[in-house]
């Protein structure tokens, strides 16, 4: 029932496209994008996601985990004057596919380099934010979830600045964003959806010299999450035994503020494809959120339409700052709960994989991933007894398009 759903909506995008050219209005442009892709894991003792994914894959095959859909509309009031809106369907922190506004802003040009746009636009902590939910344009299926479940924030209810130079041979870029970011999060422990809201802002910059991009990206907000089910249970009971100090360090019920910053390396030359990110979280504030450090590095060469490639990804989690009081430890229920929540954890990736570019705007992707969990079963979920401490293998492969 699933996959006709998406076939159905794929077929309403393109009616919506056929439309759109035939009231002939030069002002309206329509595109789309998605990904049709199948994944199955060698194990149902652990389950495999994307970052902030729900279903993902634990044994059973899916078209859960990577497939999506996403529309796009842009008018054209004058040279300087348009609106964007793009909407996405995927399976994410719920059970099924669901729609959400990716973007929704209108854009003034303020002069040949200067751009503001106001709405919903993507806050770009990532080298690839912008589109690392359109498949066709990224080699690898998806992003290593090392790196990218670090921040789980993708869009923004604000306003940027946009400014973009040319320096000779090089082209600079800096946006400057800031907004109210809103949404859900995926708990794996109660199966719960809890929402959250955070101001936030931040600045991207970039150069590109010919075939290679250099990024910077440093985010920062002020996360508040009232009904984290599993955080507060946990809060309330040590808050009634006497540490409401280490209770509201541990809480997200007031606004605590986290910091996110990445470089990135994009790179095509001479058919060698080189794709590298690092990032950082950190906590500015006493809260239970992890802090943590993540990279990797994909390596890939081109032979004509094909592409094989390889990519090698860590997580580092270097748990929270908080330091549970000593007295704690009287209560070693308590104490333990506390220390699992507070306590490190890591994993790193293989995986291998290759893009076929078999027709104008249609790309055959086939991926292999080696989840290697470390400390706390690193990113994956619903670990069951015989899975701590395994390997999980996952097998990919899909089409993605573009029209």
């Amino acid at each position: 029932m699933k996959q006709r759903l998406l076939v159905v909506a794929l077929l309403g995008a393109l009616g919506a496209q056929a439309q759109a050219a035939n009231l002939g209005n030069d002002n309206l442009s329509i595109t789309g994008f998605g990904t049709l892709a199948a994944a199955r894991s060698n194990t149902e003792d652990a389950r495999f996601t994307r970052s902030n994914q729900r279903e993902g894959t634990a044994g059973t095959s899916t078209i859960g985990l990577d497939s999506n859909l996403g529309l796009q509309a842009t008018y054209t009031f004058s040279d300087k004057l348009s609106a964007t809106t793009q909407i996405l369907s995927r399976k994410y922190t719920g059970d099924s596919f669901t729609t959400e506004l990716a973007w929704g802003f209108v854009k003034y040009k303020v002069s040949d380099e200067v751009a503001v746009r106001v709405g919903r636009v993507v806050l770009p902590s990532f080298l690839i934010s912008d589109y690392q939910n359109v498949g066709y344009a990224n080699t690898m299926m998806r992003p290593p979830a090392e790196m990218y479940a670090q921040n789980i924030i993708e869009n923004i209810d604000g306003a940027d600045i946009n400014w973009q130079h040319g320096f000779g041979d090089t082209t600079v870029t800096a946006q400057a964003i800031v907004g109210i970011a809103r949404g859900k999060s995926y708990v794996p422990a109660d199966g719960s959806e809890p929402r959250f809201q955070a101001p936030a802002g931040g600045f991207a910059i970039s150069a590109e010299h010919g075939p290679v991009t250099l990024r910077f990206a440093h985010m920062q907000g002020k996360i508040k999450a009232t009904d984290v089910k599993a955080i507060n249970t946990l809060t309330d009971t040590l808050g009634a035994v006497g540490y409401a100090a280490l209770a509201n360090d541990i809480s997200l019920k007031d606004n605590k503020r986290m910091a996110f910053t990445s470089v990135g390396l994009l790179a095509d030359w001479n058919d060698i494809v080189v794709q590298a990110e690092y990032g950082m979280r950190r906590a500015k504030q006493p809260v239970y959120l992890a802090e943590s450090n993540a990279w990797y590095v994909m390596t890939g060469y081109r032979f004509g339409k094909v592409l094989p490639y390889y990519a090698h990804a860590k997580y580092d989690g270097k748990g929270s700052t908080i330091t549970a009081p000593a007295g704690l430890a009287r209560i070693p229920t308590l104490n333990g709960a506390v220390q699992n929540l507070l306590a490190p954890s890591d994993q790193s990736s293989d995986l291998i994989g290759v893009r076929w570019d078999f027709a104008r705007s249609l790309a055959l992707k086939v991926q292999v991933d080696r989840v290697k969990p470390g400390a706390k079963n690193g990113l994956l979920t619903d670990v069951k007894p015989g899975g701590i401490g395994k390997d999980v293998t996952v097998v990919a492969a899909g089409v993605d398009f573009v029209f």
